[in-house]
């Protein structure tokens, strides 16, 4: 053990400042061996950079070199340039800075977590001769739509571990009401309700939105009733129509939007109807014609119930029995009757033909009788029905 202990005294460090020793504080010896030495070095400030050489004191001399590098880590980076409220159109420039960086850091922006390419880059040298001091601006024009968005700086750094810092600014734009009106239903009809929606967007929130009609008051307050940004209708005719204006208003400007109102007619609808079966007989009327010497014509004509029900048109079929039935019977008795006249007069001149013929002693003769046979019935001509 005193051999080691000897020994020991050979190996020495030698500190980047002339006359800097195992001295100091900050450095603890944590290993010593005779084949390692080695020492720690706590609280690293960038004084701590340099070469270090370990010797080893025997013939000849032994040594060996190891130069620490110390990175100056950044500082937390803060954000310059914005003034709220910012007003819709305004020129917005944002400067982002950081010190205290070695090598010098790396800043990027963002907004709505898309990266912004667009931007100045400075770095400029602090007084320790050491480390960095690094800005970046950023210079865009604010509209409606940046308004609640977070710009965000980040700075990245080979001392971060992969961690880089941020700084946040989130905007903050005025801007003029943007106005439009929703119906509550796109075919407004006569006689329905009727609802007009203003929705106005802005910042500052704009006031109570002010409706007209045709540029003037709503000419009927009673059954147009105003509530916050609602303009209800409460049953719409044609004298509702017309050029409905909404008007909102805030600290920065004015606007309006206009809906145009046409009522329409409510459609006619055809009601279902229903058929009732018919419960009694309608009227029907059958009429035969029957030709005859003289003509005679028999008629059949049922009367109608004074119990029906009007616009009854349902089958009857004891009546239709009953129609039939009487047709059938008049067109049987028409055949009959006619059969007995033609067989009547067929054979009258069957007979008058034959007379004619009793007492002729040959055909000519026979024919004259007959002739003259005619002749004299035609005096006697009978009719029979």
């Amino acid at each position: 053990m005193k051999n080691f202990v000897e020994e020991i005294h050979f190996y020495q460090y030698h500190l980047p400042h002339p006359k800097q020793s195992l001295r100091d504080n900050r450095i603890e010896l944590v290993r010593a061996s005779w084949h390692e030495l080695s020492i720690s070095v706590s609280d690293v400030s960038l004084s701590d950079e340099g070469q270090y050489t370990c010797s080893l004191f025997t013939m000849p001399v032994k040594t060996s070199k190891a130069y620490l590098t110390v990175l100056g880590v950044p500082e937390k980076p803060q954000i310059s340039g914005f003034s709220s409220p910012v007003m819709e159109g305004d020129l917005m420039q944002l400067t982002c800075k950081t010190s205290g960086s070695k090598p010098a850091a790396d800043i990027r922006w963002f907004k709505n977590d898309k990266e912004i390419k667009d931007v100045k880059y400075l770095k400029e040298e602090d007084a320790n001769r050491k480390t960095f001091t690094v800005s970046s601006t950023l210079d865009f024009r604010v509209d409606r739509s940046d308004d609640g968005v977070a710009v965000i700086c980040r700075v990245d750094h080979e001392s971060l571990n992969a961690t880089p810092q941020v700084a946040m600014q989130v905007l903050e734009i005025h801007y003029t009401p943007s106005v439009k009106i929703i119906p509550s239903t796109p075919f407004p009809q006569e006689g329905q309700p009727l609802i007009l929606t203003c929705e106005s967007k802005g910042k500052p929130l704009p006031e109570p939105v002010l409706w007209t009609k045709d540029g003037g008051e709503l000419p009927d307050p009673d059954r147009m009733v105003v509530s916050g940004r609602e303009l209800n209708i409460l049953f719409l005719n044609k004298t509702d129509n017309g050029t409905y204006r909404c008007e909102a208003t805030n600290t920065i400007g004015q606007s309006s939007a206009e809906y145009v109102l046409i009522v329409h007619d409510v459609p006619n609808t055809l009601l279902p109807t229903t058929i009732i079966p018919s419960l009694t007989t309608a009227t029907v009327t059958t009429t035969v014609a029957i030709t005859t010497s003289p003509t005679t014509s028999a008629t059949t004509k049922s009367i109608r119930d004074p119990n029906a029900l009007a616009g009854q048109t349902g089958p009857d079929h004891a009546l239709i029995g009953g129609i039939v039935a009487v047709v059938v019977f008049v067109t049987l008795c028409s055949i009959f009757l006619l059969g007995r006249y033609l067989a009547r007069h067929k054979g009258t001149y069957l007979t008058n033909e034959a007379k004619g013929a009793e007492d002729a002693p040959d055909a000519d003769t026979a024919i004259i009788n007959a002739e003259g046979s005619q002749v004299n019935a035609e005096e006697k001509k009978e009719y029979f029905i």
